[in-house]
């Protein structure tokens, strides 16, 4: 009896295993025509997938961004159908599709307008604009929106005049942005006007390079229809380093200048316009503090007219300056660098996973690439001292202090881009006073714990290729909160490793503190350049 029990289990397992190994990829396209003639994508349709014949209960898929979707199934016909109809440009359009997915390989299935279910919309009840469609129609004037201190999304809202309306943390004590148009297209922006308190932020870039965009403009001329509890509600995101995208939700309450909503847009994609029944009603806005501290979900949305407001403003004071040059700067690399790559590297590597390090008066400098991120990532699970490859890790060690916390843009540095991190940490040193008053504490039996402070604030980094000074992709600054009154803010320069290579002969940085016109320059040891050349190197 057992033999024969051992023989089943062996068979039904065998199967599945055999079933699992030989599952196909389905790939799924939904479009439909324009007026023009022109395939549009359909994003966020939503689809149901049943065996055929049925025999469990169907699966549902989403379409992404681009309208489309790949679904891993095991071999056998299938049957796709929309969730729900969606309209377009006047006609109602649904799809029921069949399918056959082969035992290895793939196959696609492409849902468009000549094989839809298509109606007249007065044939089959009164249905409202599908929001995908504003995706469709607005990403490109949906653009992401960096600053030292966060990323956001904003939106063009004056094309002539290259105005961009947005919601930015910390917006008040900025100057200056940069605006990403494209993954291959950045260009410097100036602060024109900002707003307290419903956190509207309206920047500027040269009008030149605004001309091929469709501005989406505030009606600013007519009062806003009113925002009733339980509206859906559409709101356009351009996240960090992903094509834009939106974010659907319902309105919970409408207030005299936001509108409260169960959006769930990341504290780094707030800024992007907002649409109640196809009208821009609009901007979520910028995470608190708090949020983006805790990494909380933005909610609120500033209305169109508190948008228009600051945006009056703006206007007001273009005359005041002129626009910043259009100068495409460096972006980011186009793909990160793969976790398969990177974990053998780390586990060959012998001795500390720590970053080489500079010393300057007031700073500790860094210099970070993905396999010290990866390597402390890999030794963060377990206790305080873990093996990685060849390494005995010490996770308290202050070699690893530079690549264990990255703060306000702990999510950019987890992509693993290929790109070197120059991180400027302020020393840490006890005042005089500070000093004298424990040492007559200890004279009286009282010991005092070290009350140290940060010699110098962070304010900018300038770094040279022998006498040829190098912009950074990203000059980001950390915000490190050592109580609710202190933070202490630290750089965070990100480069293309490329531009800080042997071949510059001499590399030279200057870190600048609180006296941001009095910086300290150092010339960097060639043997620290030579190590992180060949790191980059082996990751290609």
């Amino acid at each position: 009896m057992t033999r024969w029990l051992a023989l089943v289990l062996t068979v039904v397992v065998g199967a599945s295993v055999a079933a699992a190994q030989s599952s196909g990829v389905l790939h799924i396209k939904v479009s439909v025509l324009d007026r023009n003639r022109q395939p549009t994508p359909v994003p966020h349709h939503g689809l149901l997938i049943s065996e055929d014949p049925p025999s469990t209960v169907p699966r549902r898929v989403a379409t992404g961004a681009d309208g489309t979707v790949d679904v891993t199934l095991r071999p056998g016909r299938y049957v796709v159908e929309s969730d729900k109809p969606i309209t377009f440009e006047g006609r109602v359009y649904q799809w029921t599709g069949h399918v056959t997915v082969p035992a290895t390989g793939g196959t696609s299935l492409d849902l468009n307008t000549s094989n839809a279910d298509a109606a007249a919309p007065g044939s089959s009840g009164t249905l409202e604009t599908d929001p995908a469609f504003l995706l469709n129609k607005w990403s490109g004037s949906v653009v992401g929106v960096w600053t030292p201190l966060a990323h956001s999304s904003g939106v063009v809202v004056d094309a002539a005049n290259g105005l961009i309306a947005t919601s930015v943390y910390g917006a008040i004590a900025l100057t200056d942005a940069e605006v990403q148009l494209a993954p291959e297209t950045k260009v410097p922006a100036r602060v024109l006007g900002a707003d307290a308190k419903s956190h509207v932020v309206i920047l500027q870039m040269h009008p030149s390079v605004a001309a091929a965009i469709p501005p989406l403009s505030p009606d600013c001329a007519t009062a806003a229809p009113p925002i009733a509890s339980g509206q859906d509600i559409v709101a356009l995101v351009a996240p960090p380093l992903a094509a834009t995208d939106l974010v659907l939700g319902a309105v919970e309450r409408s207030e005299a200048r936001a509108i409260v909503a169960d959006l769930r847009v990341r504290p780094d994609s707030a800024g992007g316009p907002v649409f109640v029944d196809g009208r821009f009603v609009g901007i979520t806005s910028a995470a608190t503090e708090t949020d983006v501290r805790d990494r909380r979900w933005a909610s609120r949305v500033a209305r169109v007219d508190a948008v228009c407001s600051v945006l009056a403003d703006a206007r007001r004071k273009m005359a005041e300056g002129a626009a910043p040059e259009p100068t495409r700067l460096p972006v980011d690399p186009p793909r990160a660098v793969s976790s398969d790559v990177l974990k053998p590297i780390v586990s060959r590597r012998a001795g500390s996973l720590g970053p080489p390090r500079a010393s300057f008066a007031d700073f500790d400098v860094a210099f970070i690439t993905p396999v010290h991120t990866y390597g402390a990532e890999a030794s963060s699970v377990g206790g305080t001292r873990q093996r990685v490859g060849a390494s005995i890790v010490d996770l308290g060690s202050p070699a690893l202090r530079p690549v264990r916390d990255f703060a306000n843009w702990s999510e950019y540095v987890s992509e693993y881009l290929p790109v070197l991190l120059i991180r400027a940490t302020p020393k840490l040193a006890e005042g005089f006073w500070t000093s004298v008053a424990r040492g007559a504490a200890q004279t009286q039996g009282v010991a005092l714990p070290s009350m140290k402070r940060a010699k110098a604030s962070f304010k900018r980094l300038r770094a040279l290729c022998g006498d040829r000074e190098v912009t950074p992709i990203h000059p980001f600054v950390l915000e490190q909160r050592l109580s609710e009154s202190e933070v202490i803010l630290e750089g965070l320069y990100v480069f293309d490793p490329g531009a800080l290579g042997p071949e510059c002969g001499t590399v030279t940085l200057t870190v600048f503190g609180d006296d941001a016109q009095k910086g300290d320059t150092r010339q960097i040891d060639p043997s620290i350049i030579q190590a992180l050349s060949r790191e980059f190197a082996a990751l290609r």
